[in-house]
């Protein structure tokens, strides 16, 4: 009874300081009360495309605001402009964050930005269908669609259309639909409006731009947070004027076309012609973190430098700095303060802090659940010692799991991603398919190293450990007991503070009506792989420190595991990145080519504290039940759940 009580206490401590957190996150998110939070739609051809506003308390129909416009990138929402947002607005702008087409709550799909059957493999303007750089494309519908996120709607017909009937029907991904509607707000001041994106949303930036350049309502300033460059042939050809155009270039950027193709940022990129031209400047006066051209005329242009990666510049201090004193000089922000005086990335870590206590509260929760009359049973024996993997065995055993996942990943995940042949109509998640087609091989792989593994225990005259289907569907109910425990406290937060588990990506966010469809399909998948990966490693992969007690036994017992499930991942990290860091490249690119840079690289920083959760997870509930069962439906359905609610649907 009193091991309960602790237990019970643990739990409430952890969530009622996670919701603390929440508060204070809120708290920071509206500026103490100066910011007024607004959720809404706006009707847009056969659906809807879902925002988050913030609004100055003092900005009204007699004191016009300035406004901004915010658009996310590839598997980010609305939340992963919150830094950007929660500055503007303490410095009185009104901020619109926008859902794009496929992502976050928005009904309207990634298909309804359109494609075409031809790519182009260097930056645009630069191509040619002799030297191959120009060239058609076949295969499904999402592999040209995830082809052609550099074709923009303005662009002429040889890129935005083809000769099959296809074309880019709307490359702001719903982003001209939201700015219009921002311009009318009765608080707005249209004159004084910008708009700014990051990675997928800076080609919906330069859509935007164009759609509204040469109209009074014509943006009057563009901050790309890692954008591509065009020759200027390209997007000036119908005399389109862009304003007042700021680059904030990542310096380990994985995207090749954020680079224009180069392996490495440095000064021969910046002396390029399509920089220069850009900048509208010689090679020999071209410099980072330097403005060239007027503010006043509209041609400003500056490129500024970030020491950092892809997915982290949304939250980079020194550009967000930059980019609020463009927005100032531009736009003439109403609110002076100091663009170093910034409180976004506390409000980040304060959401990052709940997340992680929640997560948290899942371990004495599980202990409570398991000491109930009916989760008694998934309590079991361990299996006996006398069938575990020693020696040689062991160390063959734990060198082939970490090699075959490693080795796999950069194919698989790209093949999955947009040329596995699923239907396109079920199999909707753009970045889940790229782990179904990594997770599908590996579940075949470990289907027969288990195969052999039975059998090699028949010859020796031992007793396999036999599935039991009682067990394994009571493990299932007590984990889905727990997913909801997690998923409601989730929607209360969402209610009450307007936010949700995440920290930057979009971790654990709550299903909409089709995303949860998505949740369930690929749910199977996940469960298997999980399944079989929990019971290689936990079970057949075992080592001594499963039998002892204590923290320090758990701790060497988690090691193992981590290194099993994580090992083969980490590798390709510093694959990725040794070679990128000492000024050769990304790991990716130079051995494989830049097809296989980009999304599943970068998502690396993200799936790695992932995984490492998950096996601590799983390693406690191995230890707490003796069967993989419970720690391996929890990890799946946490796992599909970020792939499912959060990231990019066709």
């Amino acid at each position: 009874m009193k091991k309960k009580k602790v237990l019970l206490i643990l739990c409430i401590c952890f969530v009622v300081l996670a919701t603390v957190f929440m508060a204070l996150a809120n708290s920071i998110q509206t500026d103490h009360g100066n910011i007024e939070i607004i959720d809404g739609k706006i009707e847009d051809k056969d659906g809807y495309l879902t925002y988050k506003l913030y609004k100055p308390k003092n900005a009204s129909s007699t004191d016009k605001a300035p406004a901004v416009l915010l658009l996310h990138g590839y598997q980010n929402d609305h939340e992963t402009c919150a830094a950007y947002a929660i500055e503007l607005a303490r410095r009185g702008a009104v901020v619109m964050c926008l859902d794009e087409y496929g992502h976050g709550e928005s009904s309207l799909g990634l298909m309804n930005r359109g494609y075409v059957n031809h790519v182009v493999k260097v930056n645009y303007g630069n191509d040619s269908e002799e030297d191959g750089t120009f060239k058609k494309i076949g295969g499904s519908k999402r592999y040209r669609l995830l082809m052609n996120f550099s074709n923009l709607t303005f662009f002429n017909d040889h890129y935005s259309k083809d000769d099959d009937g296809n074309e880019i029907t709307d490359s702001s991904c719903g982003g001209s639909t939201a700015y219009e509607y921002l311009s009318k707000l009765d608080y707005v001041d249209n004159s004084r409006m910008a708009v700014s994106g990051h990675s997928m949303g800076t080609w919906s930036s330069w859509s935007v731009a164009a759609d509204f350049a040469n109209t009074p309502i014509a943006p009057k300033a563009i901050v790309l947070q890692c954008g591509e460059l065009f020759k200027e042939s390209v997007y000036n050809s119908a005399n389109i004027i862009f304003n007042n155009v700021l680059l904030l270039q990542a310096k380990y950027d994985e995207f090749s076309y954020f680079r224009d193709y180069q392996r490495v940022v440095d000064d021969n990129l910046l002396k390029s012609d399509l920089r220069t031209s850009f900048l509208k400047t010689t090679a020999d006066k071209a410099a980072w973190n330097t403005t060239y051209g007027s503010f006043a005329d509209g041609s400003a242009r500056r490129i500024e430098l970030l020491y950092t990666n892809h997915r982290l510049t949304t939250h980079h201090l020194g550009g967000l700095a930059c980019a609020l004193d463009w927005f100032e000089k531009t736009i003439d922000l109403p609110v002076d303060l100091d663009v170093h005086d910034v409180t976004a990335k506390t409000k980040e870590y304060l959401v990052l802090g709940a997340m992680l206590l929640i997560l948290a509260s899942l371990f004495p929760l599980l202990s409570l659940l398991l000491d109930t009359k009916l989760f008694a049973d998934v309590k079991q024996e361990m299996p006996s010692k006398d069938t575990m993997v020693t020696g040689k065995g062991f160390l063959k055993g734990e060198l082939i799991t970490i090699i075959l996942s490693g080795a796999s990943f950069p194919f698989m995940t790209q093949l999955g991603h947009a040329l596995l042949p699923l239907p396109e109509n079920i199999f909707r998640m753009t970045i889940g398919n790229g782990f179904l087609g990594w997770y599908l091989l590996l579940i075949i792989i470990m289907i027969i190293t288990s195969i052999i593994s039975i059998n090699k225990n028949k010859k020796k005259g031992l007793e396999n450990e036999k599935f039991d289907l009682k067990v394994f569907l009571k493990s299932l109910l007590l984990a889905t007991v727990m997913i909801i425990y997690m998923y409601l406290i989730n929607v209360i937060y969402c209610l009450v503070f307007d936010l949700d588990l995440r920290f930057i990506w979009p971790f654990f966010r709550p299903f909409t009506l089709q995303r949860l469809g998505q949740f369930f399909v690929y749910l199977p998948i996940f469960a298997l792989f999980y399944y079989l990966n929990n019971t290689k490693i936990m079970r057949d992969l075992r080592t001594g420190a499963t039998y002892e007690k204590g923290f320090g036994a758990f701790l060497k017992d988690w090691f193992v595991n981590f290194l099993l499930m994580a090992g083969g991942v980490m590798i390709i990290v510093l694959i990725e990145y040794i070679p990128f860091f000492v000024g050769i490249g990304p790991g990716a690119d130079v051995l494989f080519g830049s097809t296989f840079g980009g999304p599943f690289m970068s998502i690396l920083i993200l799936f790695v504290p992932q995984v490492m959760f998950f096996s601590i997870l799983c390693t406690f509930a191995y230890r707490q039940t003796g069967r993989a069962y419970t720690g391996a439906m929890l990890a799946a359905m946490l796992a599909c759940w970020i792939v499912t609610g959060g990231s990019s649907i066709l």
